[in-house]
């Protein structure tokens, strides 16, 4: 028997854990877009659940990375690791059971991250 794993919009993630949902708030408030939440529980070995989100530029993505760090220090959750800040291109954040990726639009479409886990998001072009 194959378990799959749960993708869905962050608005439907109404039984998010408390890390998650810490990290979901704090990126809704910072106006993130196409929030996405891979529940991957049971599933995987490097984390209890994935959410990736886009920014509309790069300040706009080091400043939801840069809020969220201190949303998670200040909650308790620790110092967490971080990558790609400089550049603000994609970021990712492991705080440890969840790992969030923060991308621009562009960067997101182009590594196309989702697809890994079968995920088909509506901000994607179709090739020609």
């Amino acid at each position: 028997m194959t378990s799959s794993i749960s993708v869905r919009p962050a608005s439907e993630a109404t039984d998010a854990k408390p890390l998650e949902k810490l990290i979901l708030d704090r990126l809704d408030d910072e106006k993130a877009q196409d929030i996405i939440l891979i529940d991957m529980a049971g599933q995987s070995s490097i984390a209890d659940g994935l959410i990736i989100a886009s920014g509309r530029s790069h300040r706009h993505v080091g400043a939801m990375a840069d809020h969220l760090l201190r949303a998670l220090k200040d909650a308790g959750y620790g110092k967490a690791r971080i990558e790609g800040l400089p550049s603000c291109d994609w970021v990712l954040i492991d705080v440890g059971d969840v790992i969030v990726h923060l991308f621009r639009p562009e960067v997101r479409s182009f590594y196309n991250i989702e697809k890994i886990w079968s995920v088909d998001s509506g901000h994607r072009v179709a090739a020609n």
